[in-house]
């Protein structure tokens, strides 16, 4: 791929990362929290994968999925609370 189209692509990815880190923290629903947060961690997954490690990429991918789905468990199970 075309280095600059990749430094784009990172410019790209990390401004939607501190727009998902903003908004997470503005969230009151705990539910939209935890998808917020899923988002997040698919976003880093693929800002990993531009800078050549697969193997990282893979990692954060699997850890975000299987933490968002346990806090939506958990989250489902203890009622949510907005206030």
């Amino acid at each position: 791929m075309n280095p600059q189209v990749t430094d784009l692509l990172n410019i790209a990815f990390l401004g939607f990362l501190v727009v998902i880190a903003i908004a997470v923290s503005y969230v009151k629903d705990l539910l939209y929290a935890a998808i917020l947060l899923g988002a997040y961690s698919v976003t880093i997954a693929l800002v990993w994968l531009l800078m050549s490690a697969p193997d990282l990429a893979i990692t954060e991918a699997a850890a975000g999925i299987g933490m968002t789905t346990l806090m939506i468990a958990v989250i489902s199970k203890i009622g949510r609370k907005v206030e």
